[in-house]
């Protein structure tokens, strides 16, 4: 077992010498390393077994810091205005900003935001560079919203700072600003409604089967062991997540909110299905989800999590 650190600054002297650590972020935890050290970003995608062409989301302390990677339109600077937040913003890299060419995978952008919470926070600041952080799983199953959860992901091997649950529960939304225009590359933790609600903008959605320049554009992605049955009733022999009122049922289950809270059950997707696939199950069944405001990110998280394998 890798020995964990007991603040801040004992994670910040790991960061600063290469190595892997895992922290707390408002939406999941982060598998972070700094984003200036190519063999420390490699072994991101060797601890993970993460596919080379998928980029790195770019962790910044403040604004000034993701100001030396990126360049900001006034549209960009309009949307860094939601930060510290759950949003990730996909911008044109800035010419000599220092990251290594694996973090960002060769790309001429860069995907970079300011996370929203203290720890974090406070960790970026200690360790003075920018930290690539995906969600501290293996590549392509649950995401992690515990401090065990990533223990266990990993059996041990990597050091994770303690910051206890997250709140949001499920990773950030990525936007793309291209010109005058707003595309929305994954549904997050911050809705697309809300994003124009508060900015006055208009977000589009990305085509299907666009070309990979954001973290979470994979097919299939955040899966359990278990298969899923989306928008279905539970069956004998299998486990059954919940939304709002349910039905009786026999077998294993876990509500995400039993009030049809979208935000309670956006804060629980996770940690529920990974209680549930512990159980062993074949299968899990998986209620009905509204597909607006945050439903939008739940259901892109269940679809990816319900695609074929390959």
């Amino acid at each position: 077992m890798t020995a964990d650190p007991k603040s801040v600054e004992d994670a910040a002297v790991l960061l600063r010498a290469g190595q892997l650590c895992a922290f707390p972020t408002e939406t999941v935890y982060g598998l972070g390393a700094d984003a200036t050290n190519a063999d420390a970003v490699l072994s991101i995608y060797e601890t993970k077994g993460r596919p080379r062409f998928n980029p790195l989301i770019i962790h910044c302390a403040d604004l000034a810091m993701a100001e030396t990677l990126a360049e900001f339109s006034p549209l960009a600077r309009l949307l860094a205005t939601l930060w510290p937040g759950p949003l990730t913003l996909v911008l044109p890299a800035r010419p000599g900003n220092g990251l290594v060419d694996v973090a960002t995978a060769g790309l001429d952008s860069v995907g970079i935001r300011i996370p929203d919470h203290p720890l974090a926070l406070a960790l970026l600041a200690k360790v003075g560079r920018p930290l690539a952080a995906p969600s501290a799983n293996p590549s392509g199953k649950l995401s992690p919203t515990t401090a065990e959860q990533v223990r266990l992901g990993f059996a041990g091997a990597v050091p994770v700072l303690d910051g206890g649950p997250c709140q949001a529960g499920v990773e950030s939304t990525i936007i793309r600003v291209e010109g005058d225009r707003l595309v929305q590359l994954r549904a997050g933790a911050l809705a697309r409604s809300e994003i124009e609600r508060r900015l006055g903008v208009t977000v589009e959605l990305a085509e299907q089967g666009e070309a990979i320049t954001a973290p979470g554009m994979l097919a299939s992605h955040y899966a359990p062991r278990a298969l899923l049955r989306l928008n279905a009733e539970p069956r004998a022999g299998e486990a059954f997540l919940a939304f709002g009122p349910a039905p009786a049922f026999a077998g294993p289950m876990h509500n995400l909110s039993p009030s049809g809270d979208l935000h309670e059950a956006a804060r629980n997707l996770f940690s529920m299905l990974h209680a549930l696939d512990a159980l062993g199950k074949a299968m899990i069944a998986v209620a009905p989800i509204p597909d607006t405001g945050l439903g939008e990110a739940i259901n892109d998280r269940l679809q990816r999590a319900a695609a074929p394998r390959g």
